[in-house]
C-alpha cells in the first residue's frame, strides 16, 4: 500500500514537472513568434522607406541631409539585434522619418503627389501594425517571464536555461513627453 502511494506521488510530481516544462517551452515559442511578427512588420517598414525617399528625392534636391539621415537610420535599424536594440534604433528611424515628413510638408508639389501620399499612408498603417505587434509581444513576454519567476517553476526554469524575454520599452526620452495640443483659434 505504501509503495502504491509513493508510486502515485512520484508519478504526480513527474507529470507536474513535465507539464511545467512544456508550458515554459510553449510560452518561449510564443514569445519567439511574437518577435517574428514584429520583424515582419519592420521589414515591411524598411522596404517602404526607400520608395518614399525616391519619391521625394527629385523635389527635395537641397534636402539631401534629411534623406541621407533617413537612409542611414534605416540601415542601422535593419541590423538591430533583439527588442532593446530594435526599440532604440527604430526610435531613431521614426525621428528621422518624422523630420522627412515635416520637411516634405513644405513642398506643395509633394503634398499633392499621389505617390507620396500613398507611401505616407502605407508607412502610417505599418507603424500601427508595428505598435500592435509590439504590444502583443510584450504581453507574451510578460506572461513568459512571470511563468519563469513564480514558485515552483522558478526552481527548474533556471536549471533548464530559460531566460527572461526582453521587453520593448521607450528608449528615447523625448518620446515620453506628453504632446502639447492647442485647439485655440488665433
Amino acid at each position: 500500500m505504501i509503495a502504491v502511494v509513493l508510486l502515485v506521488a512520484v508519478a504526480v510530481v513527474v507529470i507536474w514537472f513535465i507539464a511545467g516544462y512544456n508550458r515554459l517551452v510553449g510560452l518561449r515559442n510564443q514569445v519567439q513568434n511574437g518577435w517574428r511578427q514584429i520583424d515582419v512588420q519592420l521589414k515591411r517598414r524598411h522596404d517602404l522607406i526607400p520608395n518614399l525617399v525616391n519619391a521625394v528625392r527629385g523635389s527635395m534636391d537641397f534636402e539631401q541631409d534629411t534623406l541621407k539621415s533617413v537612409m542611414d537610420a534605416r540601415a542601422r535599424a535593419s541590423n538591430a539585434v533583439g527588442p532593446a536594440d530594435a526599440a532604440r534604433k527604430e526610435g531613431e528611424l521614426s525621428s528621422a522619418l518624422g523630420r522627412l515628413i515635416a520637411v516634405a510638408e513644405n513642398y506643395p508639389v509633394l503634398k499633392s503627389n499621389d505617390n507620396v501620399k500613398m507611401l505616407q499612408e502605407e508607412l502610417s498603417a505599418t507603424e500601427n501594425k508595428v505598435g500592435f505587434a509590439r504590444q502583443f509581444y510584450n504581453d507574451l513576454a510578460t506572461k513568459f517571464n512571470t511563468a519563469q519567476q513564480v514558485f515552483p517553476a522558478n526552481v527548474f526554469a533556471t536549471a533548464f536555461g530559460f531566460k527572461p524575454a526582453e521587453l520593448f520599452e521607450v528608449t528615447i526620452e523625448s518620446d515620453r513627453a506628453v504632446p502639447t495640443v492647442d485647439l485655440s483659434r488665433r
